[in-house]
């Protein structure tokens, strides 16, 4: 073999060599590129099922609370009522009368609900109105954090360039956080009136 031979499949070899370093690098940028991006879309759908959560939670952490408060003051009524009685009684036999109708009143109450519980149950709806923002709250923070990954990678010069050559025409632009709505900087109403 001639020495002009050797040298020009030397070179042919050398840019061979480079061209599949280049092919191999540039996908390898746009396979990371797809990755840091396809955390961010789960990241946000974490946004997403936290959001749902908190609708689907709510309404009936609120009703259940209003459910309770509304029966305990029925039982509450009853005995008061009861009580009126025995201030109201005239003779010993209205006096009879209303001791068996507030120990009646207080037996089925508390034989129905044996500790009164809307202290208790609100004190729940609030913790869980706590743990649910809390949960929202981090699915944002990490949100946020994986955005900031994916921008510093496809912000880099050259794999801005390696995305261009080898993304096929997909969209790795730079991605905005998550910002609150104008809406947002009101906390939610928690309504405990009768519907």
């Amino acid at each position: 073999m001639s020495k002009g031979l050797i040298t020009g499949l030397s070179i042919v070899g050398g840019i061979l060599l480079l061209v599949i370093i280049f092919v191999m690098w540039g996908t390898g940028v746009y396979d990371n590129a797809v990755r840091v991006q396809e955390e961010v879309n789960e990241k946000w759908s974490d946004v997403q099922a936290t959001y749902q959560r908190r609708a689907d939670l709510v309404p009936s952490l609120v009703e259940t609370v209003k459910g309770a408060a509304e029966n305990e003051r029925g039982i509450l009524t009853a005995v008061t009522e009861a009580r009126a009685g025995i201030v109201g009684a005239k003779t010993p036999e209205d006096l009879e009368i209303a001791g068996r109708k507030i120990n009646t009143a207080i037996n089925l109450a508390f034989e129905a609900y044996p500790q009164i519980r809307s202290t208790e149950n609100f004190q729940d709806l609030q913790a869980q109105l706590e743990g649910t923002e809390n949960r929202i709250n981090v699915a944002r923070q990490n949100y946020n954090e994986s955005i900031k990954t994916y921008n510093t990678y496809v912000r880099g010069f050259f794999k801005r360039m390696a995305l261009n050559m080898f993304g096929g025409g997909e969209d790795f632009s730079v991605r905005k956080g998550f910002e609150a709505s104008q809406s947002a900087q009101e906390a939610p109403k928690v309504d405990f009136s009768k519907n």
